[in-house]
């Protein structure tokens, strides 16, 4: 069976495109921030909270998401989020005001905020089987992004070059993708989920009381501030445990993303089941291991420790992120295909919720007890992350079966 129907190809390779960028816009801060902390003269609090607006605003306009997508329709508010994103990442950076870039990141983080929620929906609207297979593979599209981004910012560091041109570069791709919306083909996916038939218990409701719907923004929450608080702190993490160079720490981001990478495109290439939870609950386990790993060697580290420790364990945490987000939108998204725009938009905005709180409780711990503790802190997240990726899968099979109240 095909991944995706001939009819929906060109609109589902326009909305892959999308994502790479997105994902690059989702990690070059964290990238960045060793470069940030030391020319702006930042404490790790002011960083903290630079992060944080942009993931609060994330939160309020994925919360919104649904309502607005039902609203505008997924091109008006794919072409919105493009435009007020690429506003922000237009000027952030040029000046070291902490106010300046805190409200200009609230920009970006809103615009992503849009984004995701509008490129998720049309996914599981393609995705006629049900198998989750596209939504994976629309993600690994993320992943490419995620670990470009960081790769190509080494790059202009290590040539000495100003590292707010990527910044620069990625809002100008981010105006002409706005403009290519205009050209894409969204009537193909229809009005809204309405026009299904719904499976489900009950119409949209009813929505609330799925066990899912709640389960799903759990997870995303616990997950996402587990996932994007490794991205924006490993580079500065391995700076101050490893005493690794600034280019090459911005290395490690691209490590944690190449891991995602893989299990974003190596899932959907390698498993053709149908037991996504399955493969929710494998895809947990691996990341609770390699976080808490990943700080054994931090606290225990040496002359003695092999410099190919900390990279790998990256890799295997980034690896063990891979499949969870995907899976997780596909289960909430199956559960409720009588009201996918809402139940999608919750699950992202709890996601949004995770990227404005963790990073920024932990930037508190670490400025008080510093990065190791602070990374202890993403060791208990990721395993929290795995308990309600388990309980979000035992209620996605329950429900299936109907016996969901």
């Amino acid at each position: 069976m095909p991944l995706i129907a001939s009819r929906f190809r060109g609109l589902y390779g326009s909305l892959f495109t999308v994502f790479i960028l997105f994902g690059t816009s989702m990690t070059i801060v964290g990238a960045s921030l060793p470069k940030i902390l030391s020319d702006f003269s930042w404490s790790y609090g002011v960083a903290g909270a630079v992060i944080a607006s942009g993931a609060a605003s994330y939160f309020l306009t994925s919360l919104a998401g649904g309502y607005v997508l039902k609203k505008l329709g997924p091109k008006a508010t794919s072409i919105l989020g493009l435009a007020v994103s690429a506003t922000g990442l237009a000027f952030f950076a040029a000046t070291p005001s902490p106010i300046a870039n805190l409200l200009l990141n609230a920009l970006v983080g809103g615009g992503q905020g849009l984004i995701e929620p509008t490129i998720n929906w049309s996914v599981l609207r393609m995705d006629d089987a049900g198998s989750g297979r596209a939504m994976n593979l629309v993600h690994g599209a993320f992943s490419i992004g995620a670990v470009a981004g960081p790769i190509v910012l080494g790059l202009i560091i290590g040539m000495g070059l100003g590292w707010t041109i990527l910044y620069r570069a990625i809002a100008l791709l981010f105006a002409v993708l706005a403009a290519t919306m205009l050209l894409l083909p969204f009537e193909l996916l229809g009005r809204g989920s309405t026009e299904r038939s719904s499976t489900g218990s009950g119409g949209p409701r009813s929505i609330s009381r799925r066990p899912t719907y709640w389960l799903g923004f759990i997870c995303l929450l616990l997950y996402v501030g587990t996932e994007l608080g490794i991205s924006n702190w490993i580079a500065e993490y391995f700076v101050r445990v490893f005493s690794t160079a600034p280019a090459v720490a911005a290395g490690m981001v691209s490590v944690f993303w190449i891991g995602l990478l893989a299990g974003r495109f190596g899932a959907p290439a390698l498993y053709k089941g149908t037991r996504q939870e399955a493969l929710l609950g494998l895809s947990s386990v691996l990341l609770v291991l390699s976080v808490i790993a990943l700080n054994v060697v931090g606290y225990t580290a040496g002359v003695a420790t092999p410099r190919w420790i900390g990279p790998a364990l990256t890799f295997l945490a980034g690896l063990g992120c891979s499949v969870i987000y995907p899976v997780a939108i596909s289960l909430v998204g199956a559960s409720s295909p009588d009201a996918q725009e809402r139940a999608v938009s919750f699950a992202v905005a709890g996601g949004g919720l995770g990227l404005f709180a963790f990073p920024f409780v932990m930037a508190w711990v670490s400025q008080a007890w510093g990065i190791k503790a602070g990374f202890t802190g993403y060791g208990a997240l990721a395993l929290f992350t795995c308990v309600s990726c388990y309980l979000l899968a035992e209620a996605f099979v329950r429900e299936k079966h109907g016996r969901a109240p």
